[in-house]
């Protein structure tokens, strides 16, 4: 019998040590059957699967990122909030409506994770939506802006998948509270800070936050919300203060981010208005 090659003996001691690590070995197979039987077959697919996991965890830093997410005062608003809106319009439209919620903080939380902005985690008010506290300020203006365009962004992904779910599945519950997730997206566009719209607004023109301030107290008549109303006197503030007292260099930035910033938002907002009367539609006619 010749002897092992190198690669022959490195597998012979892996083989080797691999059996060292193991519990008393069972009972030998049949002759020909090669297969693990029983635990033994359920621990090593564990053991891979585990292992596996750890080696993602210690690669992926966006895991980190997901883990902040899930505080515990998070899941703690989240289920309070559940819990009110369920009293309104039930369970299940209660849970969809926050998870709707908590996608769009999410689009504000992913982009301050990839500007290094240090921030909380979410937090549920309700009847009031949610909001993320930033712990580090913006270098300027268009960081502010994108970090405000990340919500609506991902939430109208959101909400349009949501609808299309229910359009293709005739399920008028689905495509009810797609059309709801389109409505929360826009209303957190119009252009008075502390919404996202007045945020974004301010990075292409800041005389457009009278535009939008006008728009929000025609809406108030139109509608007489109260929570329009507490936006507006929370705006009326912020107005004065940014643009009685500006921060120096804040505000100086390229044409060419004014440009895209102003595109940006008037494009999603358009997209999201001409969603609107499908969305109603997809509703009634899944019913």
């Amino acid at each position: 019998m010749s002897d092992p090659t190198p690669g022959q003996r490195e597998l012979e001691n892996l083989r080797a040590v691999y059996r060292s690590l193991q519990r008393p070995t069972p009972p030998a197979p049949p002759p020909g059957d090669g297969k693990p039987h029983g635990h033994a077959a359920r621990n090593t697919a564990l053991g891979g699967g585990l292992t596996a996991l750890v080696f993602l965890a210690g690669k992926l830093k966006f895991l980190g990122f997901l883990v902040g997410l899930f505080k515990l005062k998070t899941l703690a608003t989240m289920a309070l909030s559940i819990g009110l809106y369920a009293t309104q319009w039930g369970l299940p439209f209660a849970i969809g409506f926050v998870l709707l919620i908590f996608v769009h903080e999410s689009g504000h939380a992913l982009v301050l994770w990839r500007e290094r902005i240090p921030a909380g985690a979410p937090v549920f008010i309700p009847f009031l939506g949610a909001f993320i506290t930033m712990k580090g300020r913006p270098r300027d203006a268009w960081i502010e802006a994108k970090v405000a365009f990340g919500g609506p962004l991902i939430g109208s992904l959101a909400a349009w998948a949501v609808l299309l779910a229910g359009w293709l599945r005739h399920d008028p519950f689905l495509a009810g509270l797609g059309h709801v997730g389109l409505l929360i997206n826009l209303f957190n566009l119009i252009p008075v800070s502390p919404l996202d719209g007045g945020r974004i607004a301010g990075a292409f023109t800041r005389t457009f936050w009278v535009v939008g301030y006008a728009l929000g107290v025609v809406a108030l008549v139109l509608t007489r919300s109260p929570l329009l109303l507490l936006v507006l006197l929370v705006g009326l503030i912020t107005l004065v203060q940014r643009w009685r007292h500006p921060v120096p260099g804040y505000d100086s930035i390229p044409r060419s981010q004014r440009l895209l910033a102003g595109l940006g938002y008037a494009a999603l907002v358009t997209a999201l208005a001409a969603s609107l009367p499908l969305g109603a539609g997809l509703a009634q006619r899944a019913g």
